[in-house]
């Protein structure tokens, strides 16, 4: 399925696509991933990818974390059925309303989705709500003005172009007091590749749910 569902450009960008294209793109999005599923370990015995797309990290986390529970939360049924045929844990669900119990998930991957919400505040407390005391959340966004650049000095002109349906450009500081009104204690913060953020593709926050 698309890169997202609302975007307002006239052509699809598939994230199965981009990621066979191979060269830097794909050496990126690995360390990337690798960076992100760090932050888990042996201890998450129950791990959600919450807007799990096309199912590529998914697959990362299923194959690190064989002896854990693991499965992706999609609410586009294309992303489901992606998913599916490459014989990934997947269910269809929206991510402010998680068919789970209370206090039941050591750890939530939460991967270039908050930018798309308009509600990000809605999904956040679900989040919180779904994670043991402790627990952890493991979110990452998107720096989009340092993203257009890097395409076209990779002369990726097509994936300039493309608008991916941002409602919001977060920051590491905006995601930072975000998430502390929301419960969250703050553990670590990180921009990807760089130390600046203004000079990264991404920024990556690993957080914690308040003991109760």
């Amino acid at each position: 399925m698309p890169v997202t569902s609302h975007s307002t450009s006239n052509h699809t960008l598939y994230q199965r696509d981009q990621y066979k294209k191979g060269g830097l793109g794909r050496t990126y999005w690995d360390y990337r991933d690798k960076i992100t599923l760090s932050f888990l370990d042996d201890k998450d015995r129950c791990i959600i990818d919450l807007g799990c797309g096309e199912g590529i990290t998914l697959g990362k986390i299923v194959k690190a974390h064989p002896n854990s529970q693991v499965y992706g939360i999609d609410v586009l049924e294309e992303n489901i059925e992606i998913c599916k045929n490459y014989d990934l844990p997947v269910k269809k669900g929206e991510c402010d309303n998680i068919d789970l119990p209370d206090n039941s998930v050591d750890a939530v991957v939460f991967m270039e989705v908050i930018e798309h919400l308009e509600d990000p505040t809605a999904t956040i407390n679900e989040i919180y709500r779904i994670l043991k005391p402790e627990g952890k959340l493991i979110l990452v966004y998107p720096n989009d003005v340092f993203f257009k650049i890097a395409r076209i000095l990779t002369l990726r002109f097509r994936e300039a172009a493309y608008d991916p349906g941002h409602v919001k450009q977060w920051t590491p500081n905006e995601m930072r007091q975000f998430l502390g009104k929301k419960g969250f204690v703050i553990e670590q913060t990180k921009s990807l590749p760089f130390f600046l953020w203004q000079l990264s593709l991404h920024g990556l926050t690993c957080a914690r749910k308040k003991r109760l």
